[in-house]
C-alpha cells in the first residue's frame, strides 16, 4: 500500500456479495487491508457502498451517519423469517381486498417522520456482544432493543399490482436516517394496510453525497487496475466531507492544527450554530474536523484529525 493512500471508492455493490466481502475485494485491488464501508448492505441488496481506503478510514463514522436513499418493493400476502425474500414464508394470508394507489400513498405518508423500529432477528445488531443473526441461526429468540429512526421521504413509485400467486406488490422510494431497516419498514407498511408483508426487492440509490451515477463496479475497477489508473477513481476526503462548513486557516494556524492544538474560533463564525467545522489549509487540503470546546469560550478543539505533520 502506498503510504499516502487516502480516498473513498464509490462501489456499486453487486447482489449476492456481503459488505464485508466487498470491502475485502476493493482493498485487495488497492493493495491495502486498511479499508472500511460506510453502512452495511445485505447480500441480496445491490447499490451504493462507499468504501474508505487508507487514511480515509478515519472518516467512516461520518459517512455512515449520512442519510440513505432506497428504492424498494413491498409484497403483501406473507412475511418471512428474515423480513425479505430470502427467508422462509410465515403468516401467509390471502389479500382479499383491492389495494388502491390512494391506500398505499396514505400509509406511506403517515410513516414519514420519527419512527420506532425493532431490528429484525436476521441483522448485524449486537446484543450482549453477539450479532442477532447469530442467535437467529441457532434458533434463539432474544429481546431486541428498539431505536428511533427518521423517514424523511416515502414516495409511492408504482401502483399496487396483483401477482400471479395472488400477492400484491408495489415499489416505493425512501429517504431515511442511519440505522433504518427497509425490511422492517416494509413489514410495517403491510401491517398498516392490514396484511403480512415482506421486502421483495431493494436497491440503495444513494448514501450521503454518493449517488448511483457516481458508482463504479468491480469489473470497471479491474480494468482501471490493469491500466494502473485505479487511484484516479478515488473520491477525495474533501469531497466526502462536504457536509461540514469550511474554515480556511493560514500557515501559522495550520501548524497548530496539524499538532492537534486548541485554537480560537474565527470571529466570522463564532456566533453561528454549527458545532463542527472542517479546517482546510490554503492549498485545499482538509486537515481536521474541529468542534467547539465547551470548557473554553471562543475556542475549538480536534474532533477528528485527518492529516498530521508527518503526513503532509
Amino acid at each position: 500500500m502506498k503510504q499516502d493512500l487516502m480516498g473513498v471508492f464509490p462501489l456499486w455493490k453487486p447482489k449476492g456479495m456481503t459488505s464485508f466481502s466487498a470491502v475485502r475485494e476493493v482493498g485487495k485491488r488497492f493493495g491495502t487491508k486498511k479499508a472500511g464501508h460506510t453502512g452495511t448492505l445485505d447480500p441480496d441488496v445491490e447499490g451504493v457502498l462507499p468504501i474508505c481506503l487508507g487514511r480515509a478510514t478515519k472518516i467512516v463514522e461520518y459517512l455512515t451517519a449520512d442519510n440513505k436513499t432506497y428504492v424498494g418493493e413491498v409484497t403483501l400476502g406473507f412475511t418471512t423469517t428474515t423480513e425479505d425474500a430470502s427467508g422462509e414464508k410465515v403468516n401467509e394470508t390471502i389479500v382479499d381486498r383491492s389495494i388502491s394507489e390512494e391506500d398505499a400513498k396514505h400509509v406511506l405518508s403517515n410513516l414519514v417522520g420519527p419512527l420506532e423500529q425493532t431490528p429484525p432477528m436476521y441483522s448485524a445488531v449486537k446484543v450482549k456482544g453477539k450479532k442477532l443473526y447469530e442467535y437467529a441461526r441457532e434458533g434463539i429468540e432474544v429481546e431486541r432493543p428498539s431505536r428511533m429512526i427518521t423517514i424523511y421521504q416515502l414516495e409511492l413509485l408504482t401502483a399496487p399490482n396483483i401477482n400471479a400467486d395472488g400477492t400484491v406488490s408495489f415499489y416505493f422510494r425512501a429517504v431515511c436516517s442511519k440505522g433504518t431497516y427497509i425490511r422492517t419498514l416494509s413489514v410495517t407498511i403491510g401491517e398498516k394496510l392490514g396484511f403480512p408483508a415482506h421486502m421483495s426487492h431493494l436497491v440503495r440509490e444513494s448514501s450521503g453525497s454518493f449517488h448511483r451515477k457516481d458508482c463504479i463496479t468491480l469489473d470497471q475497477l479491474d480494468k482501471a487496475v490493469e491500466n494502473e489508473s485505479a487511484t484516479e477513481l478515488l473520491i477525495p476526503v474533501e469531497t466526502a466531507l462536504s457536509m461540514f462548513p469550511i474554515i480556511k486557516v493560514d500557515e501559522v494556524i495550520e501548524g497548530k492544527v496539524l499538532q492537534g492544538g486548541i485554537i480560537s474560533i474565527p470571529e466570522e463564525v463564532v456566533n453561528l450554530d454549527e458545532s463542527v467545522w472542517a479546517l482546510y489549509n490554503q492549498y485545499g487540503d482538509c486537515l481536521a474536523l474541529y468542534k467547539r470546546d465547551v470548557k473554553r469560550a471562543g475556542k475549538m478543539k480536534p474532533e477528528k484529525m485527518i492529516r498530521t505533520l508527518d503526513q503532509m
